[in-house]
């Protein structure tokens, strides 16, 4: 089949530790209830989506336990199982949710290794392809505890070496948990905040590029706050494209290493997601929207 028919291979792969992964990816976030929490409204449209993104090219989906929780997993087995060769899971450890919907560190050795051991039944795996150990940034303030995420990331290579994890990755660090985290096994990929309006991890994004590390940027379209404005909208006007497809195509040519996961519960708003993959951005748009 042509890349035609599979738009998110236009935008090339990137090689994650053994992996050729498509540079456009689907996040399965959204394919839980409204804040993450329980079951969608509509079971059958999010089974639709993931199957609908793997017929478009889409070769990794990004997910963790903790979406739902439990919830995107289950919904990922069910509409992708068996996955074969042709998809690969990303998911994430270090979070927890509580019965409100709260999210709660997890990442104490026992809580890490129980994670994983729910994601691999959940998807109904017998290793995961790539883990990212989140870290309680923004969670809790021993995020930054000196040998905290070393001693964290010990215990996912411990796994590793069991068979039970192909590659590790990190979501949320700085350049020192990178640095950190790079003396114990070789980090795959590292998930961190960055979009057109927020490019405050520049120098991750650097590195990455340097180490051949996959970077992952996480809410590249705002999140759960669309990015808004007038340059955006005025260069996807000009363009005839849409101002997702603008803001996507402007990562991927950030950097060869970055590799975008944007999720959605919708499947027009999945085929809005993947075109950007399709869209070249001229010099001119570049530095218009570089200005931002």
């Amino acid at each position: 089949m042509t890349t035609t028919n599979r738009p998110a291979a236009q935008a090339g792969s990137y090689r994650v530790g053994t992996l050729g992964l498509n540079r456009i990816g689907n996040g399965a976030m959204k394919l839980a209830g409204p804040g993450v929490f329980g079951p969608p409204r509509d079971r059958a449209a999010a089974i639709e989506v993931l199957r609908t993104a793997v017929g478009l090219g889409v070769n990794h989906i990004d997910t963790a336990d903790a979406y739902g929780p439990y919830i995107t997993n289950e919904i990922i087995r069910e509409a992708l199982f068996p996955y074969g060769d042709h998809v690969h899971i990303v998911t994430k450890v270090g979070l927890v949710r509580d019965e409100r919907g709260g999210w709660l560190p997890g990442n104490s050795p026992e809580s890490l290794r129980a994670q994983v051991h729910d994601n691999l039944r959940r998807l109904g795996l017998g290793v995961l392809d790539v883990v990212n150990l989140r870290t309680l940034a923004g969670i809790d303030d021993r995020a930054t505890v000196p040998g905290e995420l070393a001693r964290q990331f010990e215990a996912l290579a411990e796994l590793q070496q069991q068979g039970l994890i192909r590659h590790l990755g990190l979501s949320t660090v700085s350049l020192d948990q990178l640095a950190e985290a790079q003396r114990i096994v070789p980090v795959a990929c590292v998930q961190n905040f960055y979009n057109i309006a927020n490019r405050s991890d520049a120098a991750v994004l650097a590195a990455t590029a340097s180490q051949d590390i996959a970077y992952v940027p996480y809410f590249p379209l705002g999140g759960f706050s669309p990015l808004q404005s007038d340059v955006l909208e005025s260069v996807a006007k000009r363009l005839g494209a849409t101002p997702i497809a603008v803001a996507e195509s402007w990562l991927l040519q950030r950097s060869p290493n970055v590799m975008l996961i944007p999720g959605t519960s919708s499947v027009d708003h999945l085929r809005e997601n993947i075109a950007g993959a399709a869209l070249a951005l001229p010099p001119d748009a570049v530095a218009e929207l570089d200005a931002i």
